[in-house]
């Protein structure tokens, strides 16, 4: 519903713009100097984006309250900020470990989840300094925000960096599932904007504080998202050295000093300690432990053109179904001429639908519309195409894989939305662009209230994307409410308690997962196994003889807990 009325918005806009190109120009001027006269206070404006975006989100927590986990990925982060927050890299594997199995969890040669370790260690700051790894997620949102305003100063005018800034604010910051779930996002997205937003400072000062920020942005995208980082960053280090090229020798030399000698450091810091991240988890500093899972459990490449793995006999027969079924079924189609374009293709509108909509396509294709004819590559502003090419290598790296989500791509975040901004740049030169790069902010703006105000005004509220709906700025995410509330009244009752979940022969394990521990598995209050039959589910039970033992029956509405009971 929110996207057919963003839909019809940008539309009207554009029959506006041509019909009545003044409408409301008085207000829309005033508005524009209240925040030029932010902007120009360039650490202010910084300041509050960030705050701002703190705010809004912790103003919709009686709407949107902390999150409940139901994704197998969500669970993953969850276990990893769990471990850092005791000082840990990794975790010890239980000796009944075969009954804890997990999606993106693997338990030899340690305990931890697939990951790479960004995320979680913000994730575990929140929960060592909030009390719950929400707070992390929430506290990466409104630097993620404040660092897009700062990244846009470096490319735009204060006044177009500020808007950005308050668009990342709206479309980012409040109901996208950046912030409303443990999937990550932003952390990256702070990572890409230090090294876009260093880049020109670099090439017009070369300071070395500039340097070493955008060294620190290489660093969170290499151990968040690194194989899309690794197109994003040749993009950036493309630009980067063919940049002194032309420049004198000592110039270049100067250069060297500055630039080049302080980022290789900061890679090699980074890659040095990755290796040891590595050989912790998996006992080997080359391998990951993305790689470790994968090649334990999935049968399926991560690329067409690779052949299918021969994995070891699974402990447990939902993953073989799973492997076995949409992973592999995935696979296959990407193998055909007509599945592998209809995948690219679906690729390019989860982007287009998560970062840009309707709204933040507008200016865009009214730029297409106002250029002259015959205009060339040529034609484009140097800045404009290099944040072309950065966008282009990471969209076309994340073309490869057969799978792909929005935050996947989350680097070049501050350069789509530079993107969006120059566009509406270009297209104030004429009256009706006045009026659309005008009206983008306020359909921006007035969507948010709709989507806040959904239940008093009767609106549909969006569907949940991971089910089937496309990954707007404001779709739902899963929430595994049940499970929440099992887990608070079992954490209430005397004594420690240990939950057999038994699922159905069709119950969505990927999306409505109930069996997740943390990382202190003997520890743990309320401990959550999957029924593996009598038999073996005695073995457990034999193991924990002081924890009370209940049944879970996932499948049922309401799912129902009762006093386990082994079958004859």
């Amino acid at each position: 519903m929110l996207f057919w009325i963003e839909f019809s918005l940008a539309t009207v806009s554009i029959v506006v713009a041509y019909a009545a190109p003044r409408l409301g120009a008085c207000w829309f001027d005033r508005a524009e100097q209240m925040l030029i006269r932010l902007a120009r206070r360039r650490g202010l404006a910084v300041l509050t984006v960030g705050l701002a975006a703190l705010a809004l989100r912790a103003t919709l927590l009686p709407m949107l309250p902390i999150p409940e986990p139901a994704c197998v990925d969500e669970f993953g982060y969850l276990l990893l900020a769990d471990t850092f927050s005791h000082g840990r890299l990794t975790n010890p594997t239980h000796p009944m470990w075969l009954h804890f199995e997990g999606r993106q969890i693997f338990w030899q040669p340690t305990y931890t989840a697939k990951f790479y370790p960004a995320q979680g260690v913000v994730m575990a700051l929140g929960q060592v300094l909030l009390g719950h790894p929400y707070w992390g997620v929430w506290l990466s949102v409104g630097v993620m925000c404040a660092v897009i305003c700062w990244m846009l100063q470096g490319w735009l005018p204060p006044g177009w960096a500020l808007l950005g800034g308050i668009l990342a604010v709206i479309r980012l910051g409040t109901f996208s599932y950046w912030a409303n779930s443990y999937f990550g996002g932003s952390v990256t997205a702070i990572g890409g904007c230090l090294v876009l937003g260093a880049f020109p400072r670099v090439i017009r000062s070369m300071r070395l504080r500039d340097t070493l920020l955008m060294g620190l942005g290489f660093a969170i995208v290499a151990t968040s998202r690194p194989y899309e980082g690794l197109f994003f960053g040749l993009a950036v280090a493309g630009g980067l050295v063919m940049w002194p090229v032309e420049r004198s020798r000592p110039r270049f030399w100067f250069a060297a000093g500055r630039v080049v000698a302080p980022l290789l450091v900061a890679l090699i810091l980074t890659g040095l300690a990755m290796g040891y991240y590595f050989w912790r988890t998996t006992g080997s500093p080359w391998e990951t432990p993305y790689f470790r899972y994968e090649r334990t459990y999935s049968p399926a490449p991560q690329f067409p053109w690779q052949s299918m793995r021969t994995v070891p006999v699974q402990s447990y027969r939902r993953f073989c179904e799973y492997f076995g079924d949409a992973v592999v079924d995935r696979y296959q189609t990407s193998r055909t001429v007509v599945g592998f374009l209809a995948l690219k293709f679906d690729v390019l509108m989860t982007v287009d639908c998560f970062y840009l909509g309707p709204a933040l396509t507008l200016p865009l294709f009214m730029a297409l519309v106002m250029a002259p004819c015959g205009v060339s590559w040529k034609d484009v502003s140097p800045n404009t195409r290099f944040l072309m090419l950065v966008c282009g290598a990471a969209v076309v790296g994340s073309m490869l894989p057969i799978f792909i989500l929005p935050h996947y791509v989350a680097a070049v975040t501050g350069a789509i939305l530079a993107l969006v901004l120059q566009a509406m740049r270009y297209i104030r030169s004429r009256p009706a662009g006045i009026f659309v790069s005008r009206a983008i902010p306020a359909i921006c703006l007035l969507l948010l209230v709709l989507r806040a105000g959904a239940k008093p005004l009767h609106l549909p509220e969006p569907r949940r994307w991971l089910a089937g709906a496309a990954p707007t700025w404001c779709a739902l995410v899963p929430n595994n409410l049940e499970r929440a509330a099992t887990l608070r009244r079992l954490q209430q009752c005397p004594g420690r308690q240990l939950v057999i979940v038994h699922y159905g022969p069709h119950h969505d394990t990927f999306f409505n997962e109930w069996v997740y521990n943390p990382a202190d598995i003997d520890g743990a209050k309320v401990l959550w196994a999957r029924d593996m039959g009598p038999s073996q589910n005695k073995e457990l039970i034999d193991y924990f003889r002081d924890r009370t033992v209940w049944l879970v029956e996932a499948d049922d509405t309401p799912a129902t807990v009762s006093p386990y009971r082994a079958s004859p």
